[in-house]
């Protein structure tokens, strides 16, 4: 029965839909601090129209946020971002991306839950943005990676100075990444598997 200003429900678009090839899904986690670019990472690798809470900034975040080094920056994430993207056939990853202040952390307990994994997406003007979200990775033993995003007029850094800085151990990969890009977004996501392989080899054996 029809009433009279009620909305039309619409169903996913066909190209929204698993194929049937697919035998695994795999959650992963983007997380880094406030402005590095999660969201962009999210809206551009995925197949999908991502899902995002980005809100306008107000007054309201005036002397909580600190918006050091991106000032030009007028939205924020203030839930997730959600994206997938077929890594293979059989293969698909689905995307999460964290929201970067540290005023909407206690939402990481539920976007971790099932992950298997997290990019930890860096901006080298402003690394220490990264050393709590790091440090709160290593409390939750969630392996990661660090990918550097490429934004204009970054210093660059050899990989040496940069896991000296972030105090990581040499096993954990570092890469570069411009969060823009589909295709760089992608091989970062790879990385990411490769590594968990890779921890997951041993207790295969």
């Amino acid at each position: 029965m029809d009433f009279k200003g009620s909305d039309t429900v619409v169903g996913p678009a066909a190209s929204d839909l698993l194929p049937d090839s697919v035998a695994m899904a795999v959650k992963v986690v983007i997380v880094g601090g406030f402005g590095v670019g999660k969201t962009t990472l999210v809206g551009s690798v995925s197949e999908i129209r991502p899902l995002t809470t980005e809100e306008t900034m107000t007054q309201a975040g005036v002397g909580v946020d600190d918006p050091t080094g991106v000032e030009r920056k007028t939205s924020t994430t203030v839930a997730m971002d959600f994206g997938r993207i077929s890594i293979s056939d059989q293969l698909v990853l689905y995307v999460f991306g964290t929201p970067g202040q540290e005023r909407f952390w206690f939402l990481w307990n539920g976007l971790f839950e099932g992950a298997l994994g997290a990019v930890v997406l860096v901006d080298t003007r402003r690394l220490e943005v990264s050393f709590e979200v790091i440090g709160r990775l290593e409390d939750r033993g969630v392996p990661f990676v660090v990918a550097v995003n490429d934004f204009p007029e970054a210093p660059a850094h050899p990989v040496d100075e940069l896991r000296a800085a972030l105090d990581l151990p040499p096993e954990v990969p570092i890469v570069a990444c411009d969060a823009r890009s589909r295709e760089s977004s992608r091989d970062t996501l790879m990385t990411l598997m490769r590594y968990l392989y890779e921890l997951a080899a041993p207790t295969a054996r």
